[in-house]
C-alpha cells in the first residue's frame, strides 16, 4: 500500500489547511486511519485517528480545531486544519492500519508563522 500526503505549505497563525492523504488500494482494508506529525527534535505524536468502527480520536491540542474525514470512494483520508498555531508546524504523516500491516507516507510539511 502506497500513501502520498499533499497539502501542506506555509500559513499564517489562525489560517487553515486541508491535508489529504491517497491511498493506493481501498480504506475498506484498512482497521485505522490516521494523522500523526513530526516536529524537529521531537516524537512523531498522533493528531486524529479513526477506527474501522467510524470513531474518530484527536490529540487535546487539536481538538475543536482539526478534523478527520474519510472518502472512500477517492480513497483518501483528510486533515482539515483551522486556527492553526506556530507549534502545529511539523511535517504530517498519513498512517494505514491493516490486519497484518503499518503503512506510512512520505509526509507533507506545514509551518505556520506567527
Amino acid at each position: 500500500v502506497q500513501l502520498v500526503e499533499s497539502g501542506g505549505g506555509l500559513v499564517q497563525a489562525g489560517g487553515s489547511l486541508r491535508l489529504s492523504c491517497e491511498a493506493s488500494r481501498s480504506l475498506f482494508f484498512s482497521r485505522s486511519l490516521g494523522w500523526y506529525r513530526q516536529a524537529p527534535g521531537k516524537q512523531r505524536e498522533l493528531v486524529a485517528v479513526i477506527g474501522a468502527g467510524g470513531v474518530t480520536t484527536y490529540e487535546d491540542s487539536v481538538k475543536g480545531r482539526f478534523t478527520l474525514s474519510r472518502d472512500n470512494a477517492k480513497n483518501t483520508v483528510y486533515l482539515q486544519m483551522n486556527s492553526l498555531k506556530p507549534e502545529d508546524t511539523a511535517r504530517y504523516h498519513c498512517n494505514m492500519r491493516t490486519a497484518s500491516n503499518d503503512y506510512w507516507g512520505k509526509g507533507t510539511q506545514v509551518t505556520v508563522s506567527s
